[in-house]
Order: structure tokens, then C-alpha cells, then sequence
């Protein structure tokens, strides 16, 4: 089987569906995301699909789609849907798996489980997307605490938005973790863009597969 990494953010909203383009497009993988809650017409695993453009057998179907741009775990109650944990089983790809998470690390998935329990249970290694500005110490350096304390792998940080030296300096002090990419402001979001994003933002070597 080849080599998963779950793609996780300090907060909603930052930037980690595109990162998950970037980075599923630049190593040529397989794209999961399980739960999906809100946009039903125009999924994150769609919006995924027009970005890279890569064919429909790149992506694995959701487990999961809500309807309510909440936390699983409310958006589910309201439909009177149960998120059955044992069904959120990672998928088989024979290419480089991005599996996307939903929201944040403590993002209830049931009212029993949290996120990361998910993470824990699938012992793979997380990206840790966070925005680069005002505010990314804190929630960044919470959110590596977290998985340090679950004993969750971290293979490094992407910082998303314009570049902030002293930030990632700093952030990189305190927690010891790897600097996995960067991605700047991109006004062009198709393929040859992302690709270009990649290579020039991410050490391909980071993810021990082979160069493609």
C-alpha cells in the first residue's frame, strides 16, 4: 500500500482544501475526504477534482455528506444521521493518499469522538496547515501540543498566506516540527499552477515516495 498523510488545520477556513490540491496533484495521488458537511453540490472532493484536474479514479467517495456547514457531529444530529466510527476506514491506494480532514484537530465527530481520536486510530502521519499571519503562533503551537500528547506523528507544517519570517521562526523554535511547505497568495488555482505551487513551495523528498 502506498503512503497516507491526513491533511488537518488550526482552524476552518484557512486554506487546507487547497493545500490538499496542491499537495494530492503535486505527489500524483489519491484523494479522501470522509466526512463532508455542507456544500453538498459542490463537494470539497469536487472542488478537489476541478483544481488538479485529475481523473475520477484519483478520489475515494465520502463516507459522510451533510448538508449543514457545521461540526459533524451537530450536522448529523439534525439530519438524524449516526456517524458510525467503524465505517471510517482508510482506503486501500495503490498511489500516495491525501486524506482531509473536517475543520480543526478537536472537531467533534460524534458526541464520543473527537477528530483526533480519528487521527490517533488511523497512525498516520498529520500536515499541519495554519495560516501565516496574526494569530498562527497560538492556535498553531495548541494544535502541535495536541498531537504531541496523542503521539501522533507530525510530518511537518504548511503555512499558508503571505510570508511572516518571525512567525514561522518562531514556530518552528518551539516545536521542534518540520517546515513542510509554503504557499503564497495564488491568484491562478488550476492545475499547472498548483503543480508549480508545489515544486516550488514543498521538498517532494518530504514525503519518502519517489520523485515523479
Amino acid at each position: 500500500m502506498a503512503p497516507a498523510f491526513i491533511i488537518t488545520g488550526t482552524d476552518t477556513d484557512i486554506g487546507k482544501t487547497v493545500a490538499s490540491a496542491i499537495i494530492t496533484v503535486g505527489l500524483h495521488g489519491n484523494y479522501w475526504k470522509p466526512i463532508q458537511a455542507g456544500n453538498q453540490e459542490f463537494t470539497d472532493t469536487q472542488m478537489i477534482k476541478q483544481l488538479t484536474g485529475l481523473p475520477d479514479d484519483h478520489f475515494f467517495p465520502e463516507s459522510y455528506i451533510l448538508s449543514q456547514p457545521l461540526s459533524p457531529h451537530r450536522a448529523a444530529e439534525l439530519e438524524g444521521i449516526e456517524i458510525r466510527p467503524e465505517t471510517l476506514r482508510v482506503p486501500v491506494s495503490r498511489r500516495p493518499l491525501i486524506i482531509e480532514g473536517a475543520g480543526g484537530l478537536l472537531v467533534p465527530i460524534t458526541r464520543n469522538l473527537l477528530q483526533i481520536d480519528l487521527f490517533e486510530r488511523w497512525n498516520l502521519p498529520v500536515i499541519l496547515c495554519a495560516r501565516s499571519g496574526l494569530g498562527t503562533i497560538n492556535h498553531t503551537l495548541l494544535s502541535i501540543e495536541a498531537l504531541n500528547n496523542r503521539n501522533i506523528k507530525i510530518l511537518g507544517l504548511v503555512l499558508i498566506g503571505e510570508k511572516h519570517a518571525d512567525n514561522l521562526r518562531t514556530i518552528l523554535e518551539y516545536s521542534g516540527i518540520n517546515l513542510t511547505g509554503q504557499i503564497p497568495v495564488l491568484e491562478d488555482l488550476g492545475p499547472a499552477a498548483l503543480k508549480r505551487a508545489f515544486h516550488s513551495g514543498f521538498n517532494i523528498y518530504d514525503f519518502d515516495i519517489n520523485a515523479r
